[in-house]
């Protein structure tokens, strides 16, 4: 039974005995390294020169500090044939770049760590690097969340868009937050042109891959069982492939396919057990060599996975389902509770991972293994299972772990599109009716997608573009799965129907869907069932539909948001028209003004229509509230003017001035107050004006007393 490894990184926030900040000769920090042995010190390729000396400065030794107070430092140099250097394969994605050093002289036999192999998706890592800013070191956290190209790297993101890896944490030691042991090392961050920003990692498997010397201080088993390797050697022919066969197992490998995979290999086909074990050991990242990919590179292309397709791949003949258990959890990392049966471990863990499982029928006890492997999928782990022959337990798998949860699949995806083509359509009508859409064809375009793909699961008639049929009466050719309006294509007016999603079996009244085949270049275009036949009657991509649901989805809950905006807007607009409307006519005593009264009236229709145009409205209201304002800037004016030349002009007036009262507080007599507006009536008390004006937001107020400033 496994047990957590001694060499463990400690998961507190201190400073590691075993980094180490590296200094290049005139000084600068040059980037990070990890203790690997008393002597030796991993690091990036590019963070060192061959024949170059750097100081390796251990700031983590003694509390950081050696007598008289400096950092212990070490002169290191580039061990012999331990440099490979960055570069970019056929493919331009990134490889190598790792090299250890040699010390000096060797440091205490408590600072060093060792590197430990473990799956790596979606592990919680910590790096602890040197950036300019913090030279004396820091923690970074972040998520491994896949591969990165085909060299067996790992993308890290960020926890916070401040812990990106800097320059000065090349190099740096990455820890897992679940067991505290070190996995892998910072290679390099990347930006790319939206703003996002990530990080490389190279797993211990990656690094013993390109430098073999340091599996001697690598800790955890190998991810592939001897029986599973491939058995090809650097000379001699190369063995007949299965290239169908080789090809649905890269592609799964690349994660291209379904969560649970089964295939057959019998004991006698040699050419497809071949098959499978070079898959196994192209996609593993410890055993995948450049010899190895430069014979796999002769044959058909994609039949090549790329490394870190699994994280495990187990020959179970003759294992229990305890034993199996274990290893997946020892990969896992679930080291805690070992007293506790390995599969609730896992059950609990909340570990996934993608693992291969060959001669599934020839393990001891199959039907506790099948119950393993239902735990493992429930929890998310991808599965690939090879049985030695078809059979009874070879037909409970496909019942248990591929037809029964592709089922309840199809039944969530079905329900999910009944929800787009049926309330959320009936909500999105509601509003289109109220008020016009920023891109109505859009709308109208992602539920006719998201209906067909719902008939096409469905099984039912397909919506056809037009009834008839082809030459010679053959029925008409099924309609193609939509594709999404090409970029730039010019926009066509949806035809005036309510909003709705295609109904089987009529012919839908949406925008037609574009012609032509689907092509590999829409991925989410889902493969069509026949028309008419059931939906269990042909393979379904369910992971294409999911992917256009999701698209689809995203699109239509981003419309109904904008189109609620617009309601709400168009609602706070009336509003205003109402009000600016009783303040005019306050201003006016009722009297008519013809300029005036042709701005409310277009307003008011343009917010009476269906479907409202909100943007013109907003406009038309906009223009009558100014005039409205300029209206009552000039009234406040004239009655300013008029206050200053009865009184007395002085800095403090009393507080009733100008509001009918004369400096001692007594009521003026009416006609002292009375005012002419720009329309010849007589003004109104200004007060009894202010009371009827309506409410208006914080700061309008102030804007109308000081000049009457558009409203925003």
């Amino acid at each position: 039974m496994s047990s957590a490894p001694s060499s463990a990184a400690h998961l507190s926030l201190r400073t590691p005995l075993w980094a180490v900040r590296i200094r290049r000769g005139d000084g600068e920090i040059a980037g990070a390294g990890v203790l690997l042995s008393r002597d030796r010190v991993l690091t990036c390729a590019h963070v060192v020169t061959p024949g170059e000396p750097v100081t390796a400065e251990f700031v983590g030794a003694a509390g950081g500090r050696a007598p008289g107070g400096r950092v212990p430092a070490v002169t290191a140099r580039v061990d012999e044939g331990a440099y490979v250097p960055e570069a970019l394969d056929t493919d331009q994605d990134p490889r190598g770049d790792v090299a250890l050093l040699r010390l000096d002289r060797p440091r205490p036999a408590r600072e060093p760590v060792t590197l430990h192999r473990l799956s790596a998706p979606n592990r919680t890592v910590r790096m602890y690097g040197f950036p300019h800013e913090y030279n004396g070191g820091v923690w970074f956290r972040a998520t491994i969340v896949g591969g990165w190209g085909r060299d067996g790297q790992v993308q890290l993101v960020p926890a916070t868009p401040g812990e990106v890896a800097a320059p000065g944490c090349s190099g740096a030691g990455v820890v897992d937050g679940r067991t505290g042991a070190v996995i892998g090392i910072v290679l390099t961050s990347v930006t790319d042109r939206l703003g996002n920003a990530f990080s490389s990692m190279s797993p211990a498997e990656t690094i013993v891959q390109h430098l073999p010397q340091v599996a001697a201080w690598t800790r955890g088993r190998t991810a592939v069982d001897d029986r599973l390797r491939s058995r090809t050697g650097s000379g001699g022919g190369r063995p007949s492939l299965d290239q169908p066969f080789a090809l649905r197992l890269a592609a799964w490998l690349r994660g291209d396919g379904d969560q649970v995979k089964i295939s057959v290999v019998r004991p006698g086909d040699q050419i497809r057990a071949e098959t499978l074990r070079r898959a196994i050991t192209l996609a593993d990242r410890e055993l995948r060599t450049a010899d190895s990919v430069g014979r796999a590179s002769l044959d058909a292309p994609g039949t090549v996975p790329s490394a870190g397709g699994h994280d495990l791949a187990l020959d179970v003949t003759g294992a229990t389902a305890a034993d199996t258990a274990e290893r997946v959890a020892e990969r896992m990392g679930l080291w805690q509770h070992p007293a506790g049966p390995a599969v609730e471990r896992i059950r609990t863990g909340g570990a996934a991972l993608t693992l291969v499982v060959v001669g599934v029928d020839r393990a001891a006890d199959p039907p506790a293994l099948l119950d393993l492997l239902a735990v493992l999928r429930r929890g998310g782990s991808r599965l690939l299972l090879v049985f030695r022959e078809p059979g009874p337990l070879y037909e409970r798998a496909r019942a248990e772990l591929v037809d029964g949860p592709d089922r309840e699949r199809r039944e969530r995806l079905v329900a999910r599109l009944r929800e787009l083509t049926g309330p959320l359509a009936a909500s999105l009508g509601d509003a289109m009716a109220a008020v016009r859409a920023d891109d109505p064809k859009q709308v109208h375009d992602a539920l006719y997608r998201a209906g067909l793909a719902l008939h096409l699961l469905t099984g039912t008639q397909q919506p056809r573009e037009r009834s008839g049929h082809g030459a010679a009466g053959a029925p008409a050719a099924p309609a193609p799965p939509p594709h999404p309006p090409s970029p730039g294509a010019p926009a066509q007016e949806p035809p005036a129907r309510p909003l709705s999603a295609p109904a089987a079996p009529s012919a839908p009244s949406g925008p037609a869907a574009p012609s032509g085949p689907a092509t590999p270049a829409d991925p989410a275009a889902p493969a069509q069932a026949p028309t008419g036949a059931p939906a269990s009657s042909a393979p379904v991509d369910l992971a294409a539909y999911e992917r256009l649901a999701d698209r689809l989805e995203t699109r239509l809950r981003a419309a109904a948001d904008r189109l609620d905006a617009l309601r709400r807007r168009r609602a706070e607009l009336a509003g205003r028209l109402d009000g600016y409307h009783a303040l005019h006519r306050s201003l006016t005593e009722g009297a008519e003004d013809l300029d005036v009264d042709a701005l409310h009236r277009r307003a008011h229709r343009l917010l009476r229509t269906r479907p409202c145009d909100v943007p013109a409205a907003e406009e038309a209201v906009a223009a009558y509230t100014d005039l409205v304002e300029r209206a009552d800037s000039s009234r406040r004016d004239r009655a300013a003017r008029d206050g200053r030349g009865r009184e007395h002009p002085t800095r403090d007036r009393p507080a009733g001035d100008g509001h009918g009262q004369d400096q001692h507080g007594q009521d003026r007599p009416a006609q002292d107050r009375s005012a002419r507006d720009r329309h010849g009536q007589p003004a109104r008390h200004e007060q009894s004006a202010q009371s009827a004006q309506p409410a208006q937001p914080a700061g309008e107020e102030q804007r109308q007393r000081g000049g009457g400033g558009a409203p925003s």
